[in-house]
């Protein structure tokens, strides 16, 4: 029987260097008991007038003990007040529980929000995390789908290191397979064009970017026309190799002027070398995870030249796939599935606790399997959690913007950075969640004005600024008092909306880590602009609103310090997506 096991003292003392919600939720987790407590929610709720935070507590608990969620939720209103960290306690249908907090509670809280770490964590507990991202075909420069995955990649590595993981950053070479050996035809097609030695069509599929152009008087330069007479079988190798190393070195420079960087970049051709496949499929014939056996026709299509035939089998359906999944090709190959088994075995085997992959929208279908392979190389012990990541429109002018010469049918990610900056980049990727479309506006990010989030946020930071310079100009000679000499309490209402939204950086912070959510980083910064930028537009009106009050030095302290906040605040976050804040807006 569960029970609502409140005590009257309701636990320690508040602590002012905990979060407010951290506090508050350990509060509500001590009316149940430790096996319920994940599915109770302590949150702002949507409107403010409803109170500083809500629970549905009681909803959770109602429907375990057969009993009326109003009446429950009462019960608990009751116990709760007499907990002075409690303005007024309200019940709302169908069972939430709201509550107002004290503003003493709010100035309290505000010496450890001027800490450089406030927001930071021990939520990983120093748990090593592996975060994948880009992981791009080296077959040619990365496009704005891949500066997506790359930002939000990037984001999510810088967010789980700031809550305590251990994160590292990885790169998957797909450098294994047919794409790479008609990469290779099509750079000796280049290179043959260069020296005037073929009057040949481009092959068919091939990848006719003028990026090979430049790769192909590489080899020109090194090595001449030694390789005009040779056969295939005997340039395919080098020149596969070569092409996948020059791509390879442009891809990292384009990811570096995104400011996106990995620890590791690990070769799917030296994993097959190394015999990294064959260990795990000897480990899944071992648990009796892979048999023979012959697979129904695929559904959703008209598949003339499907012919049933028995292959080598890996028992996904037994992990929740919806199928089982071939593991070799039929002349003997293994497929790339194979590889990325043994790809993520060899993570496993590197020791991580959790992996999280990001993946381009085009691979959805393959989750189910990979989650289940996963499941079957750690004996259950890990999941694998993959992030989708939208497709990226480039508009100009209000039209899609058109593609990049040297790309051949896309625009680069260096295209896009040189064109509007790499923070406005950073930013735009995260105005929306990964799993949903993107508009890039080019016109858009550069105006400033409210419509570009990154100028909106910018001008919040930079406005604090001119009124840390305003200070000084109006009080010559003195100096911003300690926190602690400062009347908090001359503070308004309109001044504590502020802090409630900066007092709420912790919980936005260890939500996005916890969903693996990273533009809710940029979410919060784009409320917090708004508080701010609301509350500017009022002291245009009323100057006892304004940050510096010339005739009212002690509450001018109060406010600058306000804004010293908000600061500390902006600077974790950017520091968090990879921007840069400006002080001062041309």
């Amino acid at each position: 029987m569960i029970g609502v096991i409140i005590q009257p003292s309701l636990g320690e003392k508040m602590d002012n260097n905990t979060p407010l919600f951290l506090y508050y939720k350990r509060l509500i987790e001590r009316c149940v008991d430790q096996e319920y407590r994940e599915f109770i929610f302590v949150e702002p709720p949507k409107e403010s007038t409803f109170g500083d935070f809500s629970t549905n507590i009681a909803m959770v608990l109602a429907k375990r003990m057969n009993c009326n969620p109003i009446e429950l939720a009462e019960n608990i209103r009751n116990k709760l007040q007499e907990n002075n960290s409690f303005e007024r306690i309200e019940v709302k249908t169908p069972g939430f529980i709201n509550w107002f907090i004290p503003k003493h509670i709010f100035f309290n809280h505000m010496p450890s929000m001027l800490d450089k770490n406030f927001g930071k964590s021990d939520y990983g507990n120093g748990r090593s995390i592996n975060v994948e991202y880009v992981s791009a075909n080296p077959t040619g420069p990365i496009h704005a789908g891949h500066v997506r995955g790359a930002v939000s990649g990037d984001v999510l590595a810088r967010l789980l290191d700031f809550v305590g993981y251990k994160v590292t950053r990885e790169y998957y070479i797909n450098d294994a397979g047919n794409q790479v050996e008609t990469l290779a035809r099509s750079l000796y097609h280049r290179y043959l064009e260069q020296l005037g030695k073929t009057n040949k069509d481009f092959p068919n599929n091939g990848y006719p970017g003028e990026y090979l152009i430049d790769t192909a008087k590489k080899i020109i330069s090194k090595y001449g026309d030694g390789f005009v007479n040779q056969d295939e079988s005997e340039w395919l190798d080098f020149f596969r190799q070569f092409a996948v190393s020059d791509i390879m070195a442009g891809i990292k420079e384009d990811l570096n002027l995104l400011g996106v960087h990995h620890d590791v970049f690990v070769s799917e051709k030296e994993l097959i070398r190394s015999g990294a496949v064959d260990h795990v499929i000897d480990w899944l014939r071992g648990k009796g995870l892979i048999y023979s056996g012959t697979l129904p026709c695929p559904k959703g299509g008209d598949f003339e030249d499907w012919e049933e035939r028995e292959q080598l089998l890996f028992k996904s359906t037994t992990f929740g796939d919806d199928t089982d999944r071939p593991i070799q090709k039929s002349d003997g190959s293994w497929t790339y599935f194979a590889s990325d088994i043994a790809y993520h075995m060899n993570k496993i085997e590197r020791g991580f606790d959790e992996m999280v992959d990001f993946w381009g929208a085009d691979h959805g279908g393959y989750i189910k399997r990979m989650q289940a392979a996963v499941l079957a190389i750690s004996d259950g012990k890990m999941k694998l959690d993959v992030k989708l990541v939208q497709l990226v429109k480039l508009l100009e002018n209000g039209r899609e913007a058109k593609m990049s010469k040297r790309a051949g049918t896309f625009i680069t990610a260096k295209d896009i950075v040189d064109k509007v900056g790499k923070d406005v980049v950073r930013f735009i990727m995260l105005t929306r969640r990964d799993d949903v479309p993107l508009d890039f506006d080019f016109q858009k990010v550069v105006d400033q004005s409210r419509d570009n989030p990154v100028f909106y946020v910018q001008y919040a930071y930079a406005r604090s600024c001119s009124v840390m310079k305003l200070f000084h100009r109006t009080f010559p000679g003195e100096t911003i008092p300690d926190i602690k000499d400062i009347k908090l309490k001359l503070l308004e209402d309109v001044d504590l909306q502020l802090i409630k939204i900066m007092s709420d950086w912790p919980r936005q912070v260890m939500m996005a880590a916890k969903k693996r959510e990273p533009h809710k980083i940029a979410f919060f910064l784009l409320e917090l602009a708004a508080g701010f930028h609301s509350f500017w537009n009022q002291g245009k009106d009323n100057s006892l609103l304004r940050f510096v009050i010339p005739e009212d030095f002690e509450k001018t302290c109060a406010r600058v310090i306000l804004l010293k906040i908000m600061q500390n605040v902006i600077e974790s976050a950017f520091d968090i997506i990879g921007v840069t804040p400006i002080k001062e807006l041309r």
